[in-house]
């Protein structure tokens, strides 16, 4: 007969022992498992939450950009910077910081997630004139 398809009963007192002492250690070793699981859960949606937030701030760094562009060129009415930091709040950001030299606009849009500044800097502006290498 086979060793290991002996029953505990069948192999004596220390045998039925020794499994009464692993009794319930599946039980413990799922409730590690789900713990596991629920800490890395943790640690991910921060981080999702992290880059959701940089991709709209860059979103709005882009679109304060263009509008400080648009304004820069005469296209729209008003100040580069002023219609920049409308188009950021409008977007869900702040506006850090605002550069206009002659056509070609620099600005860079803030926003914070989980007390961390997320900056996003964005330039906008006429084609370049020089053919691009290739």
């Amino acid at each position: 007969m086979n060793a290991s398809l002996v029953s505990t009963r069948d192999r004596g007192p220390e045998a039925h022992s020794e499994a009464k002492k692993e009794e319930g250690s599946g039980s413990v070793l799922a409730v590690a498992l789900a713990a596991s699981i629920l800490a890395l859960t943790g640690l991910a949606l921060p981080l999702n939450q992290a880059l959701t937030v940089r991709q709209l701030v860059a979103n709005a760094a882009d679109a304060a950009a263009l509008a400080a562009a648009d304004t820069a060129s005469g296209v729209a009415v008003g100040y580069p910077c002023a219609n920049a930091a409308v188009a950021a709040r409008l977007n869900g950001a702040e506006l850090g910081e605002c550069v206009v030299d002659g056509l070609k606009v620099r600005v860079t849009a803030v926003r914070r997630v989980l007390g961390v500044p997320v900056t996003v800097v964005a330039v906008a502006g006429p084609p370049a004139t020089e053919p691009l290498a290739g």
